[in-house]
């Protein structure tokens, strides 16, 4: 049945159908969808231009790594401006977890430099919150300068403490990596699977195999932050009353909420994964040691993934998974293996032209042929890409991304909006 009988006052007592709402699909069937349907694009550009590199477990393993920091200031950036506080100095608190993360491994294991990781990012979180909650800095103007103070601080401790052990004031001595661990008895059926080369079958076993193999426990600690941000942040008390703050604080306070704690609280965190961010690119097997500007402008991504995530969880998890994939492959096949990837995009549009066509969308449909065009073009008239363009692959992703998904986006109402107590 659709429809439900009840009784209206206004007709005499007559039966009127009443509409059920449709159910709507979870947010992690559409996100398994999508992926699939990513999966599906890759195995296709891999099977027609012949590069394997787009699904190889190579490729997912780098990719996994390098999602990491941008994961965790997504995160970061997520609690932050839920409470109402835009956050642009997730890369200065990364900055300073980067080198907490080192500071203490080098004296206390990796345990020990994650949690110094996370105090340094705390604190810079702590800081941009007294200027933009206590003292009303505008929040962008705060972030700025937390960035820059975060890339002076880590210079002057670095050159103060490094410089003796290691002789370079820009890099710290070697220091202790997080063991890794790997599903060993599905690894192997994954690998056999994609050394049959079968399309997308293969392709699908290249990329799963490359997320269960050599995994470090900060990696799953990550991974698991993320259903565990949207139950405190959606599903509790506590959460519902940080979010009203980058709602409308004014009603917030009306009804009994504290609204500077829940503010300091939410920068507190949010710094810390900041911090946990820029451990990551110190302490997984793989990355270096503490080495100056490591971060490479990497918090500013993880703000542009929480962004393409429309401030959800689920949401940053697919930004952040993309732009890891895209410094991935570069690193690991070059401009050959971006150039196979500029060939799925063109698919990808097509896909989305065909969809705005049966939309009756034109001017849509219009814009995905003449970037579908352009991203061809490209493509067919270069054998390689210039080296110095590759490493920027995942910015041009970003910028990308953000143009596009700029129609849908929804933040919080009072994100950045000055707020005082007792004020209208």
């Amino acid at each position: 049945m659709t429809t439900a009988d009840v009784r209206s006052p206004d007709t005499g007592g007559t039966t009127m159908p009443v509409k059920r709402q449709k159910r709507r699909i979870p947010g992690w069937v559409k996100g398994a969808i999508w992926g699939l349907l990513a999966v599906g694009v890759l195995a296709i550009a891999s099977y027609a231009t012949g590069v394997n590199t787009l699904t190889s477990t190579n490729t997912a393993h780098t990719a996994l790594r390098l999602a990491l920091p941008i994961l965790l200031c997504a995160l970061g950036g997520l609690w932050a401006e839920r409470a109402g506080v835009i956050n642009i100095g997730l890369e200065g608190m990364m900055i300073l977890g980067t080198w907490g993360a080192a500071w203490g491994a080098y004296h206390g294991g990796v345990w020990a430099g994650l949690i110094a990781a996370v105090v340094f990012g705390a604190l810079g979180g702590l800081l941009h919150a007294v200027a933009t909650v206590t003292f009303n800095v505008n929040h962008i103007v705060s972030g700025v300068a937390i960035n820059l103070l975060g890339l002076g601080v880590a210079k002057y401790l670095a050159n103060l403490v490094f410089t003796p052990l290691s002789g370079n004031p820009r890099q710290s001595p070697p220091v202790p990596k997080f063991d890794t661990y790997s599903a060993t008895f599905l690894s192997d059926w994954l690998s056999d699977l994609e050394k049959m080369q079968r399309v997308f079958i293969s392709d699908l076993a290249g990329i799963l195999n490359g997320l269960v193999t050599e995994v470090a426990p900060l990696t799953m600690i990550a991974i698991a932050l993320v259903p565990i941000s949207y139950l405190v942040l959606w599903r509790t008390r506590f959460g519902l009353r940080l979010r009203s703050c980058g709602e409308n604080p004014v009603a917030a306070e009306s009804l009994g909420v504290n609204v500077y704690v829940h503010k300091y609280i939410a920068m507190i965190i949010s710094g810390g994964l900041a911090g946990m961010g820029g451990a990551s690119l110190v302490l997984l097997a793989g990355g270096a040691d503490y080495l100056e500007n490591q971060t490479n402008n990497r918090g500013y991504i993880g703000l542009a993934a929480m962004i393409f995530g429309n401030w959800r969880p689920g949401g940053l998890l697919g930004g952040a998974a993309l732009f890891g994939y895209a410094d991935g492959l570069q690193l690991a096949g070059g401009g050959t293996a971006v150039l196979a990837l500029l060939y799925g995009a063109v698919i990808l549009l097509a896909v989305i032209v065909a969809v705005q066509l049966f939309r009756r969308q034109w001017i849509a449909a219009a814009l995905g042929v003449f970037g579908a065009a352009l991203l061809y073009a490209i493509y067919w008239t270069n054998d390689d890409l210039p080296s110095d363009l590759i490493p920027y692959t995942a910015h041009f992703v970003t910028l990308i991304v953000l143009a596009v998904a700029s129609q849908r986006l929804r933040p919080p109402k009072a994100d950045g909006a000055l707020y005082r107590r007792g004020e209208d």
